[in-house]
């Protein structure tokens, strides 16, 4: 029987009347992945370029995660046509390209998720999740229909170029990596400087009045809120591993003495 694959990021974008929320899903393991699935969040980034996800660990994530109404964005760690091609292949739909800086990288990002003669993805349907096996219908021919390419602007260059990069024919959504791009511009760790937030706010005002969804990364809950005021269609809140780190060390300070904390922190 002919199977139908889930509605694309770029879908659930277009039919949102708010702002999706979504999470990182950094620590590699399906079970906190499915945890964070049944969360009633919007949206769950799975990400191979920060963490220790690989193609193995990315695939049963997808797979735990279909059971659930959140949609899976998988981002690759490269803006590498190989990686693209086996991620897309695992059956991912969705995928974010990092460290998009120019027009020209964008074009190289769309190429890769495409069938020749519009890309260059290369063609392993019927051994791949993707197509089901080749039991979904026509896959070769609309595969883009199936799946959404967001680049990510995290350098002072890709502020610059984030009209040309989002006028790019085939980039569905641009998302914002404040960490880096406060790097970029001298400000190490400096996420919400307003000099980074103005850049942010750049890249929102080129996505838009280039007709495209644009989203940020904001763990800072005042930022998150500012920003979707700002207009993000999509903002990521938090991480697996942050809400973990930041859970346990309040247990810790909740149960045991600062005194007793503080030695155990110098080892």
């Amino acid at each position: 029987m002919p199977l139908r694959l889930n509605p694309s990021f770029r879908e659930r974008l277009a039919d949102a009347d708010r702002s999706l929320i979504g999470m990182w899903a950094c620590s590699g393991s399906p079970l906190v992945t499915e945890v964070a699935a049944g969360s009633g969040l919007d949206w769950l980034l799975i990400d191979m370029e920060h963490s220790a996800n690989t193609l193995e660990s990315v695939l049963v994530q997808l797979q735990v995660v279909a059971a659930y109404p959140i949609a899976p964005v998988v981002r690759v760690p490269w803006n590498d046509s190989v990686a693209i091609k086996q991620v897309l292949d695992l059956g991912a739909q969705d995928i974010i390209v990092p460290m998009v800086s120019s027009a020209d990288e964008a074009r190289a990002a769309v190429a890769a998720t495409r069938y020749p003669p519009e890309g260059v993805r290369g063609v392993g349907s019927a051994l791949a999740r993707s197509a089901r096996w080749n039991r979904v219908d026509r896959y070769l021919q609309e595969s883009a229909q199936h799946t959404s390419l967001t680049v990510q602007i995290e350098t002072a260059s890709g502020v610059d170029a984030a009209a040309a990069i989002a006028a790019v024919d085939g980039v569905d959504a641009v998302f914002v990596g404040p960490s880096d791009l406060s790097a970029s511009m001298g400000l190490l760790g400096q996420q919400t400087h307003p000099d980074v937030v103005a850049a942010v706010e750049r890249v929102f005002a080129a996505a838009k009045a280039a007709g495209k969804p644009v989203g940020v990364n904001a763990f800072d809950p005042v930022a998150a809120d500012a920003y979707i005021d700002g207009g993000a269609d999509f903002v990521a809140v938090g991480a697996d591993v942050a809400l973990l780190a930041r859970a346990s060390e309040g247990l810790a300070a909740r149960f045991i003495p600062a005194s007793d904390t503080s030695a155990r922190a110098s080892y």
